[in-house]
C-alpha cells in the first residue's frame, strides 16, 4: 500500500455516501433551481445568493462520481492528468466557493434583519451579484494550484489523493484553507446569533408558531448544518498537515489519513443539504406567496415594515 493509499473500509464508506449524495444533492439542488427560475418571479439580493451557491454546489457534485472511480481504482487513474486536474479543481474550488457564498447569505440576512436602514443603501441585486462575481473569479485563482497537486511535469495515476509532498508542505494553502473556513465559521456564528436575537425580540408572543418561528429554525439549521459537515474535515486536515511536516508525531499515520478522507465524504453532504433546505424554504415560499408575493417579504410578517426584509433565504 502507498503512503496515501486508503484502507477497503473507508472506500466502501465513500461510495455509500457519495451515491446518495449525488444523486439526492443534484436532485433537489436542480428543483431549488427551477422554483427559483419559474416559480420565484421577482428577483431579489437572497435569490441571487442563493443560485449563486446551487450553482456551485451543483458542480461539486458532478465529480463525485469520479471521485468513486478514482478511489476504486487507486494508482490506476486512466482518464488523463489534465481530465483529473479539472475535476480536481471544480471540486476543492466551488467547495470553498460554496462556503463563502454561505457566508454572503448569512451577513445579508443579518443586515436585512438587524440593520434595515442601513440594509436600503448596503443591499442591492447588482451589488449581490457583483459580490458573487467577485468570490467566483477570486476561488478560480485556486485553479493554479490545484494543478499543481501531485507536482508540477507529473503523469497522474492517483486522482483526488496521493498528492505531492511539495503540497503537503505548503504552509499558504493550508493557511488560506483554514482562514477561510474558520472566519467564514466565526463571522456565520456571530451574524446567526445576532439574526436569532433580533427575531425573538420582533416575535409576538400569544403565537409562537409565526413566520419568525420558523425563519428562526431555518436560521439556526443552516449554521448548524455548516458546522457539522465543514469542521471535522478542516480540523482533521490541519491534524494531518501537522503530521505530514513532522511537528507531530503519531503512531496511527493511516487512522488519520483514513479521517481526513471520511470527514471531507462527510463534508460534501452540505450540497446536498443545501439544495434540500432551500427547495423546501421556496416551496414553503410558494405556498405563502398569496399572502407575501415578494420573497423579500416572505418571513417575519410580525415585525414592523422596516424590518420585513429577507430573513430566511
Amino acid at each position: 500500500m502507498s503512503q496515501n493509499c486508503i484502507s477497503a473500509a473507508v472506500e466502501w464508506f465513500q461510495f455509500i455516501m457519495y451515491a446518495p449524495t449525488f444523486i439526492l444533492g443534484l436532485l433537489f439542488n436542480i428543483m431549488a433551481l427551477w422554483f427559483l427560475f419559474f416559480k420565484v418571479k421577482k428577483l431579489t439580493e437572497s435569490t441571487v445568493y442563493m443560485i449563486a451557491l446551487i450553482f456551485l454546489d451543483t458542480l461539486l457534485l458532478f465529480t463525485l462520481p469520479f471521485k468513486i472511480i478514482s478511489y476504486h481504482s487507486q494508482d490506476n487513474w486512466t482518464l488523463g492528468s489534465v481530465f483529473c486536474s479539472t475535476l480536481e479543481s471544480l471540486y476543492f474550488v466551488n467547495m470553498y466557493g460554496s462556503i463563502l457564498i454561505s457566508l454572503c447569505i448569512c451577513v445579508d440576512r443579518y443586515i436585512a434583519i438587524c440593520h434595515p436602514f442601513t440594509a436600503l443603501t448596503l443591499r442591492s441585486i447588482k451589488k449581490a451579484a457583483m459580490v458573487c462575481a467577485v468570490i467566483c473569479l477570486g476561488t478560480s485563482t485556486g485553479t493554479v494550484s490545484t494543478f499543481q497537486l501531485h507536482g508540477k511535469g507529473h503523469n497522474i495515476s492517483s486522482c483526488f489523493h496521493n498528492f505531492s509532498k511539495s503540497t503537503w508542505e505548503n504552509v499558504g494553502l493550508l493557511s488560506t484553507l483554514e482562514i477561510i473556513f474558520f472566519g467564514s465559521m466565526a463571522a456565520m456564528t456571530f451574524c446567526t446569533a445576532q439574526t436569532v436575537r433580533c427575531l425573538r425580540k420582533h416575535r409576538i408572543p400569544e403565537h409562537p408558531q409565526t413566520r419568525c418561528s420558523r425563519a428562526e429554525r431555518i436560521v439556526v439549521t443552516n449554521l448548524v448544518a455548516f458546522l457539522v459537515c465543514f469542521t471535522p474535515y478542516h480540523v482533521a486536515y490541519f491534524m494531518y498537515f501537522l503530521l505530514r511536516n513532522n511537528v507531530i508525531h503519531i503512531s496511527f499515520q493511516q487512522v488519520l489519513r483514513d479521517t481526513v478522507q471520511v470527514t471531507l465524504c462527510w463534508a460534501n453532504l452540505n450540497c446536498c443539504l443545501d439544495g434540500v433546505c432551500y427547495y423546501f424554504v421556496l416551496k414553503d415560499f410558494r405556498l405563502n406567496s398569496v399572502a407575501s408575493p415578494d420573497l423579500v417579504t416572505y418571513t417575519c410578517t410580525h415585525i414592523p415594515v422596516s424590518f420585513r426584509l429577507a430573513c430566511v433565504i
